[in-house]
């Protein structure tokens, strides 16, 4: 099994998050939607000549209000494809379940789409909390996850091909964009208690003391809890002339954040908030009125302007609603599909459940024209993204206000943190490999 960064950390992390999820767990219905569900499937009928692939995400509970959308962002690629002729002349069937904002479910439901139903690929999870719950099923089945969302890096599995943003591709940008936009300001850090939150935190604060800023205060809170009155109260206290806010929360606490923000006068004009879990389908359910001239960084945002995007956006729309919005992990888990798509066409077979070897091989150098702009597949399992800061605007979507000209090649090693610094990861090189440490290697 791959050996993570921070162990210790991400046991001491891992238990109050898991502490949560039980409480999450006697709350939410382990039922997946009707919008979602495996009935609303754009696959082939069951039992005709098809592929079987698994989608896990949190239909209920908390994290509900982030990950459905990306079933269905996820089901229009399948959906695409099916109607193109499939994979190999076969229909792509996907079996929808719901790990209900519960990381001991996302687990169970993980080897239940293994080794029940079969499927050759899962595309699916959201916090690092739920990726690290199936992480050890994926890693002992020898199977395969497409994990689509933004990350704190410090890991590289052989069993998981990252969509998402490792942190270099958004947030060291983000944070030294707010260093060059606001010289001098002071940093406070807010999140959720789990994992994601603490790495990326832990990065920042490495960053900042490089690049000669500051981080005044760091607060956590449980995913789904609302009392962040303590909190903001807490940021004015320890930047009384105005900082910027990190923003790390997941989740529907963000709801009570930013309301209570804005009712407590920390306007962005003077307190700037930069959040990295916030897109157009958050901004939409907290209201655009609480977040109008608030930063987020992201790689995608409904506003880049490329023609493969607006075919998205009004293919999304077209099957789902003209009041829907597309944000950047329902944009990475549609790449997911198309890349998944692409490495099984050039290994001339899905696999089966149990030996995926030549499809995970085939999917390094993969290349893929989505919405966000190019993005290529790499032997560390991560893809090229396009670093962007968008600033919300008075129709709930973002101007981007940053972009780098050319997509930025991914670094799941972080090198602002000492215990990773000089490390990298390629699936393809065995000579230089760690005996203890399968996946990281020392960078000549």
């Amino acid at each position: 099994m791959t050996r993570l960064f921070g162990r210790r950390k991400f046991l001491i992390y891992g238990s109050a998050a898991l502490g949560t999820s039980m409480l999450l767990k006697a709350c939410a219905s382990p039922t997946p939607t009707d919008s979602a569900s495996p009935a609303a499937s754009p696959a082939a009928p069951a039992g005709g000549d098809t592929i079987k692939v698994g989608i896990l995400h949190s239909l209920s509970g908390t994290m509900a209000i982030s990950e459905k959308s990306v079933v269905d962002a996820t089901q229009l690629a399948i959906k695409q494809i099916n109607a193109a002729g499939g994979v190999l002349g076969k229909q792509i069937e996907p079996i929808v379940e719901d790990g209900a904002s519960d990381w001991p479910t996302f687990a169970e439901k993980a080897r239940k789409l293994i080794e029940q139903d079969q499927v050759v690929v899962v595309f699916g999870c959201w916090t690092s909390a739920s990726r690290k719950a199936v992480l050890p099923v994926f890693e002992s089945l020898n199977h395969m996850l497409y994990y689509p969302v933004q990350y704190e890096g410090q890991e590289c599995s052989k069993n998981i091909f990252y969509t998402g943003a490792a942190p270099n591709q958004q947030i060291e940008p983000s944070v030294t964009w707010l260093l060059e936009q606001y010289p001098g300001k002071p940093f406070y850090l807010v999140g959720s208690d789990y994992v994601f939150p603490r790495t990326a935190n832990t990065i920042i604060k490495a960053q900042l003391a490089a690049s000669g800023g500051k981080s005044v205060g760091e607060d956590y809170l449980p995913l789904g809890n609302t009392e962040v009155a303590p909190i903001i109260a807490k940021i004015r206290s320890a930047m009384p002339d105005g900082g910027v806010i990190y923003n790390t929360l997941n989740g529907d606490s963000n709801v009570a954040f930013f309301k209570q923000l804005q009712g407590a006068g920390l306007s962005p004009d003077k307190y700037p908030t930069m959040s990295v879990s916030i897109a157009e389908e958050e901004v939409q359910a907290i209201g655009k009125e609480y977040l109008l001239n608030q930063f987020a960084a992201w790689n995608y945002f409904m506003t880049v302007d490329t023609p493969e995007n607006k075919a998205f956006v009004e293919a999304f729309k077209a099957e789902y609603g003209a009041d829907r919005v597309t944000n950047d992990p329902m944009e990475a888990g549609y790449i997911s599909v198309n890349i998944w798509k692409k490495a099984v066409e050039k290994a001339g077979t899905a696999g089966t459940p149990t030996d995926l070897e030549a499809v995970r091989t085939a999917a390094y150098g993969q290349e893929f024209a989505a919405p966000e702009g190019p993005v290529k597949m790499f032997p560390n399992h991560h893809i090229s993204k396009t670093p962007r800061i968008g600033k919300v605007r008075d129709d709930g979507l973002f101007e981007i206000v940053y972009s780098t000209p050319a997509p930025v090649d991914p670094v799941p090693w972080n090198q602002f943190v000492a215990e990773t610094k000089g490390f990298t990861c390629d699936w393809t090189r065995t000579d230089i490999q760690a005996p203890d440490t399968p996946g990281k290697f020392k960078m000549s």
